[in-house]
């Protein structure tokens, strides 16, 4: 397939890992992320190993007891720590605090007992306390502020990409050392205090590295940490829980997010003692933690790329309750491979949930400013895991275990078992709740839905329209003054310029009927026209639209460039008007036959920039106050992550060349082949041409 060439192409702009102080920097995070796991894992299997003569239930609340060690000191001393990081040196700081860790980590299988493991952990925490403010500022030296969100990406994989690591480092330590005693027939060294050695030496392989960073503020100077650092949890959460209490997307998103995480913290509260019940070891406790983070991962990067057809809001829903799901049978079949296996689906169901919800919980703020949902989502999420790792172990605790008295018959429903089915049927319950709250395709069975997404598909209830289509359609949509009519055009007369047949149209008020229709639905004059009413003139212009201009030039293989579509009426009627969108969606897929674009191009401008470029006399929908056209842009925003293989967002704040080359890029992958099929199957049956 020939397509034109890639003229004015830009040099690749380097990679953030290029920069050789963020380099060493991240690698340094990464290092001291796999000690903070190593540590974890090791100190709450310890913990298990020193209380294990002691009974199920004390077991259990020894479990817990590091747990709330490891989350208590950010919640409770966070914003105090955050305003003392920014009095010191910054690289001194972070040296110091890992040489701290260093050798409080390193004391454990020394000093020994259980009081000095909570104490240390306790110590452990304080130090990355003045740890993680002081690394904010070294990455605001070091990495530009353009390039600040792809470092963030980064250092979520240096923080929870190690995890899965550090699991399978110990689960080999573990499964060694138990090799060594069975063959030694010996008493040996419990696998958690190698673990702990591994830990340490990690904090001290990143006090060399910060020590040696060069580039990076050291000094006490003008930066200091983010806001957020300096902000209670509890002020978060509220203020999170304010900005996001008008939405109900985002409140059932937020409702699923919080179920996943608890039911993975239920399946780490209780992993130790279950996996002992199963004789699974230490090496087995090990490796139900690498499943679950390994699952997370997984979901987070190929989750949203599977069943492409499917909603993401759907797939949001489905995803919660399939955790809740996989929970519950993983309390019911006691076996330890099958147990693994199930983690790593409930990790994987988790990662989906997070990373669409957190697209949702963005959207819902109106800006998609991280600096506002991820101190929400990340506080919110620590309160959570203390929450649930203090309740499922205390639960599991006092209920005890109970093996079966019956002979032969090696099942038994402990404590472990208890939580996980509690926790299965609350996230069960918070996954359908969110279904219902989040689902965009009211009115497409559920069932159907998922079943065309497996088969690589999408549901829609005029599939043969699909066929019909031999040209290219391209929907343009975005608020007022977003400059998308302009964007339209330029898209039409470089499509022209590359030898393709173009029709540039625009609803409404494209066909004659739809001139009538536009003076109503735009005159000011016309102030008390109904939502419905509204509604249903701008589905009857769509259906003349689509009969008239649309379907005929893709017939004939022309390439369709539309200003407005479905997507507007969604937007402007269904959250702007406040009208049900699944009524909005019915009326608007009968009126054009199931008709969707092939690539639909969102110009996202705030509201307050849009309206300042009208030069014009408002229009009915621009004279609307600005709450009106806030909900219009969340809606475009959360229709486009909704179905991110359909839209490309750009933003309109840029450039209008640059925002222009970002479109014909991605049009540029869709281009038809300009030579038609038919006649490069003609040019086969030509005799060759012979001397």
């Amino acid at each position: 397939m020939s397509t034109p060439g890639r003229a004015g192409a830009r040099r690749k702009t380097p990679h953030v890992l290029a920069n050789a102080p963020y380099r060493r920097l991240w690698t340094a995070m990464s290092v001291g992320g796999l000690g903070d796991w190593l540590t974890i894992i090791a100190l709450t299997a310890l913990a298990a190993h020193l209380t294990a003569g002691s009974g199920y239930r004390t077991q259990s609340l020894a479990i817990g007891g590091v747990f709330a060690a490891k989350l208590l000191p950010s919640i409770l001393l966070g914003p105090l720590v955050g305003a003392l990081a920014e009095r010191f040196d910054r690289r001194a700081t972070m040296a110091m605090a890992d040489l701290v860790r260093f050798a409080v980590v390193l004391s454990i299988p020394f000093v020994g007992g259980y009081q000095w493991s909570i104490i240390a952990m306790l110590l452990v925490e304080c130090a990355s306390l003045f740890w993680v403010p002081a690394r904010d500022t070294a990455l605001a030296g070091v990495v530009p502020k353009e390039r600040l969100g792809e470092a963030d990406r980064l250092n979520l994989l240096a923080a929870y990409g190690t995890a899965p690591i550090a699991a399978a480092l110990f689960t080999v330590v573990a499964a060694v050392v138990g090799a060594i005693t069975t063959v030694a027939r010996t008493a040996s060294l419990p696998a958690a205090g190698i673990a702990l050695g591994g830990g340490a030496l990690a904090y001290l392989v990143s006090a060399a590295l910060i020590f040696t960073l060069r580039g990076a503020p050291g000094d006490r100077g003008p930066q200091v940490p983010p806001p957020s650092r300096q902000i209670s949890v509890f002020r978060q959460i509220a203020d999170g829980r304010r900005r996001t209490g008008g939405g109900a997307a985002a409140r059932g998103a937020v409702t699923g997010m919080a179920a996943v995480l608890a039911a993975g913290a239920a399946v780490v509260a209780v992993a130790g003692p279950y996996v002992q019940a199963l004789h699974g070891g230490d090496a087995g406790y090990g490796a139900v933690f690498c499943a679950v983070f390994l699952g997370v991962g997984y979901g987070m990067f190929f989750g949203p790329r599977l069943l492409a057809g499917l909603s993401r809001r759907r797939l949001f829903g489905l995803a919660v309750v399939v955790a809740g799901l996989t929970l519950a049978a993983a309390a019911l079949i006691q076996n330890l491979v099958i147990v693994v296996m199930l983690a790593a689906l409930l990790g994987a169901c988790a990662g989906v949930a997070w990373i669409i919800g957190y697209q949702v919980v963005d959207l819902e703020f109106g800006d998609g400013q991280p600096s506002r949902t991820l101190p929400y989502l990340r506080s919110l999420g620590r309160v959570v895991l203390l929450v649930v790792l203090a309740v499922a172990c205390a639960l599991a605790g006092l209920f005890g275990g109970h093996p079966t008295s019956e002979p032969g018959l090696g099942y038994r429903f402990d404590g472990a078992n208890l939580v996980l089915l509690v926790a299965a049927l609350l996230v069960v319950v918070a996954g359908l709740r969110a279904l219902s709250r989040l689902d965009d395709r009211r009115g497409v069975p559920l069932g159907a839905d998922l079943l065309a997404a497996l088969r690589g598909e999408k549901y829609a209830p005029e599939a043969a329209v699909a066929t019909e289509s031999r040209g290219l359609f391209v929907a343009f949509e975005g608020g007022e003054g977003s400059g998308k009519t302009t964007q339209s055009r330029l898209l039409a007369i470089w499509l022209r310029d590359q030898g393709f047949d173009v029709v540039q149209t625009r609803e409404p008020g494209a066909t004659k009927v739809g001139m009538r229709l536009r003076a109503i639905l735009l005159d000011a004059a016309h102030q008390g026209l109904s939502a419905r009413s509204e509604a249903m003139l701008y589905a009857a212009d769509r259906a003349e639209h689509v009969e008239k201009v649309i379907r005929p030039a893709l017939q004939r293989g022309t390439t369709v460039i539309s200003d407005r579509y479905v997507d507007s009426s969604l937007a402007y009627q269904g959250a702007g008007r406040s009208l049900d969108s699944g009524e909005v969606v019915r009326i608007n897929a009968w009126a054009t036959g199931g008709l969707v674009p092939d690539l639909t191009v969102l110009i996202d401008v705030p509201p307050s920039v849009g309206l300042r470029r009208i030069a014009s006399a408002a229009d009915r929908i621009e004279a609307e106050p600005m709450d009106f056209h806030e909900r219009v842009r969340r809606e475009f925003r959360g229709l486009a992550a909704a179905d991110p293989e359909r839209y490309l967002v750009v933003d309109g704040t840029l450039p209008q060349q640059e925002v222009s080359r970002l479109i014909q890029d991605r049009v540029r992958e869709i281009l038809p082949d300009p030579v038609p099929h038919e006649a490069e199957a003609a040019t086969g049956t030509m005799p060759a041409i012979r001397d």
